[in-house]
C-alpha cells in the first residue's frame, strides 16, 4: 500500500484527517472546488470539482486512502451537490483502488426510540436522511461486489476546534461569551451525544486503514451526552465563564420562520434530533478500534476558543 492519501474536502473533518497524515509524514493531497489553503505544512491543495469522476479519478491514482470529507456550503442544496459528487467518489475509488472512506453521519436512520447502534435500519424518510442513506447503500453495494473497499463512519453533532457554524453548540459560542442568550431547536433538557470532529478524524483514518474495519459502519467514540444547555454551560466553564440563558425556539415560532427561512426550514424537518433523546451507541468502535473520546473538558475547552 502506497502512502499517498486523497482528501475531498477542506472543512472540520477534511482538515484534521489532512494535518494528522501530514504530521506522520503521509504524502497528502486535499482537493477542494476553490482550492482552499489548509495552511498546514507538508500538504498540497489543488483545484478540483471532485464531482468530475474524470479528473478526481486522475488525482486519485496511487493513492491508498480516498477520504469523502466534503462539506456542502449551502445547507440546503444537498438534492443538487452531493448526488454527482458521490458517483464520482465511487467511480474514482474503482478505478483506481483507494479505499474509499466516507464522512457520515445519523441523519440514515431517521427518528428512533433507543441508542442508535450500527445494527439499526436506514429507515429515514426526510430526504436528506434517505439521501445519505442511499449514498452509503451504493457504496456498500459495490464493495460487497468486490469492486471498491469502503467504509463510512458516523458521528453526532460536531464540537471542538474549527467546528464553528457548522455545529449547533459552536455556533452559540461567540454570543454566549458575549454573556447573550443561546437560543436552540427542539428542547433544552434533553440528552444528545455530541461528537469531538478530531475524533471524527481519528477513526475515520483509522477505520480506514484496517481492513477487518471495511465494508461497514462505525460509530464515532463520543462523551456522554448533554443536553444543549448543559453542552454550553460546560463550554462556558471551560474558559471560566458564567452560564448564560438558554431557551427553545418554540415550535410554532419555528414553522412560521420556516415558511420563508430556506435553512430554518431544513432544520425544521430535522428537529426530532433534538425533541427526544438522541443518543449514540459507540460500543462496537471503542472495542475494535480500542480508542476512547477525548475528555470532555478538553473538547469543551476548544471549543470555546475556536
Amino acid at each position: 500500500m502506497t502512502d499517498r492519501h486523497l482528501v475531498v474536502g477542506a472543512g472540520p473533518v477534511g482538515r484534521h484527517v489532512a494535518q494528522m497524515l501530514a504530521a506522520r509524514g503521509s504524502e497528502v493531497v486535499v482537493a477542494t472546488r476553490s482550492g482552499t489553503d489548509t495552511g498546514f505544512a507538508g500538504i498540497t491543495h489543488k483545484r478540483l470539482d471532485a464531482s468530475d469522476s474524470d479528473a478526481l479519478s486522475a488525482e486519485a491514482e496511487g493513492a491508498a486512502v480516498l477520504y469523502n470529507c466534503a462539506n456542502p456550503g449551502d445547507y440546503t442544496a444537498w438534492d443538487q451537490f452531493w448526488p454527482p459528487l458521490a458517483s464520482a467518489l465511487l467511480t474514482a475509488a474503482e478505478r483506481s483502488g483507494a479505499v474509499l472512506a466516507i464522512t457520515g453521519n445519523l441523519y440514515p436512520y431517521g427518528p428512533v426510540d433507543e441508542p442508535m447502534h450500527e445494527g439499526l435500519p436506514d429507515a429515514a424518510t426526510d430526504h436528506k436522511g434517505a439521501l445519505r442513506a442511499q449514498m452509503w447503500a451504493d457504496a456498500k453495494a459495490l464493495h460487497d461486489a468486490g469492486r471498491i473497499r469502503a467504509i463510512e463512519i458516523r458521528s453526532s453533532d460536531y464540537v471542538g476546534t474549527g467546528v464553528g457554524d457548522n455545529g449547533h453548540v459552536s455556533r452559540q459560542v461567540p454570543g454566549a461569551m458575549q454573556g447573550k442568550r443561546a437560543w436552540v431547536i427542539g428542547r433544552k433538557d434533553q440528552p444528545h451525544t455530541f461528537t469531538d470532529v478530531l475524533d471524527t478524524a481519528r477513526l475515520l483514518v483509522a477505520a480506514a486503514e484496517d481492513g477487518t474495519a471495511h465494508g461497514r459502519v462505525w460509530h464515532v467514540p463520543s462523551n456522554v451526552p448533554r443536553t444543549q444547555q448543559e453542552a454550553i454551560t460546560d463550554v462556558l466553564a471551560s474558559v471560566r465563564r458564567p452560564p448564560v440563558g438558554v431557551t427553545a425556539m418554540p415550535a410554532p415560532v419555528l414553522a412560521a420562520a420556516s415558511r420563508f427561512v430556506p435553512m430554518l426550514r431544513e432544520l425544521r424537518e430535522l428537529s426530532y434530533q433534538w425533541t427526544r433523546p438522541y443518543v449514540l451507541d459507540d460500543s462496537a468502535a471503542r472495542q475494535h478500534f480500542a480508542m476512547e473520546p477525548t475528555p470532555w473538558d478538553e473538547v469543551c475547552r476548544r471549543t470555546a476558543v475556536q
